[in-house]
């Protein structure tokens, strides 16, 4: 989904080029309340998760190939603001040391890989976690829906954004077929990995895990106090 330089119009990528800036800004106001000594360092692996599983592609169907978009991960992880920030960074540098992206596009392609797959994760998520608080099992299951469901709807993001600035000539229609039929297999195995990840954390440090660390506090809160005979 790394858009190149080229294949969207300048003034579309000037105008998501702001939005992105925008939406960084509020995330490093925003992160603050999510960041301490104990998470800080789990942001900078899932960065660095993130940007490792990125390079690793599998194949889909028909020739081609799908990665982990990540932010759905990052969300549940370390929380929205700051997943943001990790898939800023991580595409950034992608961009820039890869060329993976185009650096015109880099505004459009984190907002759809960072900002759209990392709120769709996150609110997607959220239900579960306050219900489901004590049940692993159940929360790598909404972790799996979570991630499948943010890869499509980010391919439909970029659909949108073709059809306001795309360059190409190539049918609208052609192309939402084309990016969503693939996207919806890539988002199951970007679901099995969220999955198995967001799993493993939470059987060795679920108190780590934003994404139910409030839902546990809450319960524990909530619970009676044990009877003093």
């Amino acid at each position: 989904m790394h858009i190149p330089d080229g294949f969207i119009n300048a003034p579309t990528c000037l105008a998501a080029g702001a939005f992105t800036a925008a939406c960084v800004g509020r995330c490093l106001h925003g992160a603050r309340s999510e960041l301490d000594e104990r998470t800080a360092p789990l942001a900078g692996l899932t960065a660095a998760f993130v940007f490792a599983a990125q390079m690793i592609n599998f194949p889909v169907a028909g020739g081609t190939s799908g990665h982990l978009l990540g932010g759905t991960l990052a969300a549940i992880l370390v929380g929205p603001y700051t997943a943001v920030l990790c898939m800023a960074v991580v595409l950034t540098v992608q961009a820039l040391l890869f060329a993976d992206g185009g650096l015109t596009a880099l505004g459009v392609n984190i907002a759809l890989m960072g900002v759209v797959t990392v709120l769709v994760g996150h609110w997607t998520f959220r239900p579960a976690a306050r219900r489901f608080a004590d049940r692993p099992r159940a929360l790598a299951v909404a972790a799996f829906v979570s991630a499948a469901l943010s890869v499509p709807v980010a391919a439909l993001g970029f659909v949108a954004v073709y059809a306001v600035g795309g360059t190409a000539d190539v049918p609208l229609g052609t192309v939402a077929a084309a990016m969503v039929g693939v996207h919806v297999l890539i988002g199951l195995g970007e679901g099995v990995i969220t999955a198995f990840t967001v799993g493993g954390v939470l059987a060795v440090r679920p108190d780590l895990v934003h994404g139910v660390r409030r839902a546990m506090a809450r319960r524990a809160a909530a619970a009676p106090e044990p009877s003093r005979v």
